[in-house]
């Protein structure tokens, strides 16, 4: 796969090393010079070019790319780059870092951003869903699926604590994918039991998402 990252500073060279481990082809866009660092990712390409011009995309081979990641640390640069890419490029799948929480509900399809990553929102997320028993934590949002990456921490007291998943009647438009417990990563069966304590991840509709807590962790139970 080859990915098109904007913004060579220290957030695009750490995805760039970690697409690279993971065999992707990476090309480092950056107009500054100063952020042209090849030594630091030396198995990724390297452009100095502005990426919210067209002619730097062309020369880019942007066309060519299957993803394009905005990671500069300026909101209006990302999005532009993410729609030219969607727009001009027709680069199936566009990424975009918001940097400022406030620009957030700019970062949509509208703007040609597939995903957006805000910071402030993950960290947020990652607190609660470490420390929150009970209560349903959104990690994740699939825009193009109008479905959420949705975690809850099953209590000592739900009443479907040792049922089979099987058995649990989850709402419609909700899928339980997995199930931590221990360390260890569980495939869910319809034999498999939840536990207390467990970590339950879901791809959950909007619309399911309080059923699916009132179901696991009633008003009562919850803490």
């Amino acid at each position: 796969m080859r990915v098109a990252i904007a913004g060579a500073g220290a957030v695009g060279r750490s995805i760039a090393r970690e697409l690279i481990v993971n065999g992707h082809q990476v090309l480092l866009i950056d107009k500054d010079p100063d952020a042209l660092k090849p030594e630091r990712v030396p198995d990724a390409e390297w452009l100095l070019a502005d990426s919210c011009e067209l002619s730097s995309l062309e020369e880019s081979r942007m066309e060519s790319c299957d993803v394009v990641i905005a990671a500069t640390g300026d909101d209006k640069v990302n999005l532009v780059t993410s729609l030219l890419a969607k727009t001009e490029f027709a680069v199936p799948r566009t990424v975009a870092r918001v940097n400022h929480p406030n620009n957030e509900w700019l970062f949509t399809e509208a703007w040609g951003v597939d995903v957006n990553v805000s910071t402030p929102r993950i960290m947020s997320a990652l607190v609660e869903e470490a420390v929150t028993v009970g209560d349903l934590v959104r990690l994740f949002t699939f825009r193009k699926g109008n479905a959420n990456l949705v975690e809850l921490t099953l209590p000592a007291d739900s009443p479907y604590v040792g049922k089979p998943s099987g058995l649990i009647p989850f709402p419609e438009n909700c899928s339980l994918v997995t199930i931590l417990r221990d360390g260890q990563v569980y495939t869910p069966s319809e034999e498999q039991p939840i536990e207390s304590g467990d970590e339950l991840l879901f791809v959950a509709s909007a619309e399911s998402e309080q059923e699916l807590q009132s179901l696991l962790a009633p008003e009562q139970h919850r803490r």
